[in-house]
């Protein structure tokens, strides 16, 4: 069974002891998460044994990253069987720290904002959202100290604003992005798909087969004959139809770049572009996110 720890001091002095002469030196691993584990998050773990000898899990359901009306206070917590599925994959070490331990003062004063980033798709809606995951994972960063962190590309925006606040501040860390992990009719894995009912959760796939049309569209250049725009407005229009209240639908360069901008012109490979479509949408209680990468020829 992984040593659990609920507080910042006994966990540094644990690893501190892989810490040692360089010779003796262990590498350690983060994978941050807010508990309430399933599948997508063991494959997480196993990934990071694959690149550090000591697997460190925080499960903290992190309030600054919640606004107002969201789920904070019914989001599940599940320790004891979050542990046991961690034992499962050899995790050496549990974070799981109190609201106090983490923020001696709630809101927290000091922020760490990345800036323009932050500003689109999932920020539109939840404007605050992203500086609660800034400061938390900051936080967990300072704490554990790892050579190696590792995310889910399911959350595609976070990666990338935790990836800008690694190359900022100078953090001495790897960021690994996992893939998606999918059920088997390739929804995405996610903690939130238990608020969907029997009958939601068989129309949840409808969002990744649409995003897998679209990439096809996209792949065959559909949106040289057409124009992207079509090519959106026909795919929401199927996604609602499936009674889905689409919150975005966008398609971005790989770096989140606006297909309009000089940035993302800057970086097209001859006349092909990795994209990325990305989206969220609401399926009763349930807010879904997915994206997929595809390979497209430009104008």
């Amino acid at each position: 069974m992984p040593s659990i720890h609920h507080h910042i001091s006994t966990l540094r002095a644990a690893l501190n002891s892989y810490r040692g002469q360089q010779d003796s030196k262990q590498c350690i691993a983060l994978v941050p998460t807010m508990g309430n584990l399933h599948e997508g998050h063991l494959e997480l773990v196993k990934l990071a044994k694959q690149h550090a000898d000591i697997v460190v899990v925080s499960i903290f359901v992190n309030p600054t990253q919640f606004g107002v009306g969201e789920d904070f206070d019914s989001y599940p917590r599940t320790l004891d069987a979050d542990v046991a599925k961690l034992a499962t994959v050899d995790a050496d070490y549990v974070f799981a720290p109190s609201i106090d331990e983490m923020y001696p003062v709630l809101p927290p004063p000091t922020s760490v904002r990345a800036g323009e980033i932050t500003t689109q798709l999932c920020g539109q809606s939840r404007p605050n959202h992203f500086d609660g995951v800034g400061i938390v994972v900051s936080k967990l960063f300072n704490i554990v100290q790892p050579e190696v962190a590792v995310f889910g590309q399911k959350d595609y925006q976070q990666l990338a604003i935790i990836q800008q606040i690694v190359r900022d501040l100078s953090y001495p860390i790897e960021i690994i992005g996992a893939p998606i992990v999918r059920a088997a009719d390739g929804l995405a894995l996610s903690s939130r798909n238990q608020y969907l009912t029997e009958d939601e959760r068989n129309i949840a796939p409808v969002l990744h087969q649409e995003l897998q049309r679209l990439a096809e569209q996209l792949m065959q250049g559909q949106h040289l004959e057409q124009g992207l725009a079509p090519l959106l407005t026909e795919t929401r229009a199927r996604i609602t139809e499936a009674d889905f209240k689409i919150d975005y639908l966008e398609v971005k360069t790989a770096q989140l770049d606006s297909l309009e901008t000089d940035g993302a012109s800057a970086s097209f490979d001859g006349n092909q572009q990795e994209l990325v479509i990305l989206v969220a949408a609401w399926l009763g209680r349930a807010r879904l996110l997915d994206n997929q990468l595809v390979t497209v020829k430009l104008p």
